[in-house]
């Protein structure tokens, strides 16, 4: 017998193609992004194992895999554990370059969160920085509702 993949041809596209996709963030994404919409607040998820608190928020915890089912409120001050600056543009970006990305450990959560970096100079950007959230005026319900940080 053989088998259907031999009569299968390999198609190469080179180039570059968008794919808009959605997807279902599930009950835990759904009541994160709800807050962030409906209320301006940032939540996580605290293991009651280990304690760590997650933000964005997850069902189980990374490290001890226990149910992170206890949803605890976050500042939305922080500080800058790392960024990069992106000088290019791409269809995907959210604005013109340069565009400032950074990681953001919020005051009451033990990991980062990936976000953009506004209102400094490329040149007074440092690891260590105080920032705060700034929502969106007109929030959808997405991380885009945090519009940037911006220095404290």
């Amino acid at each position: 017998m053989s088998d259907w993949k031999d009569s299968v041809e390999n198609i190469v596209y080179s180039g570059r193609i968008k794919v808009p996709y959605k997807w279902f963030v599930g009950e835990v994404g759904s009541r994160f992004f709800i807050a962030l919409r409906d209320k301006k607040e940032i939540w996580g998820t605290r293991c009651p194992e280990c304690k760590k608190v997650y933000v964005p928020p997850v069902k189980n915890c990374g490290d001890c895999f226990a149910l992170t089912d206890e949803w605890v409120k976050v500042s939305d001050t922080g500080t800058v554990q790392s960024f990069s600056t992106v000088h290019y543009s791409h269809a995907m970006t959210p604005k013109k370059p340069p565009i400032t990305y950074g990681l953001i450990q919020l005051d009451g959560a033990d990991g980062s969160l990936v976000h953009l970096i506004d209102g400094a100079t490329v040149g007074s950007l440092k690891v260590g920085m105080r920032v705060k959230a700034v929502f969106a005026e007109d929030r959808k319900g997405t991380i885009l509702d945090i519009s940037h940080f911006a220095p404290l």
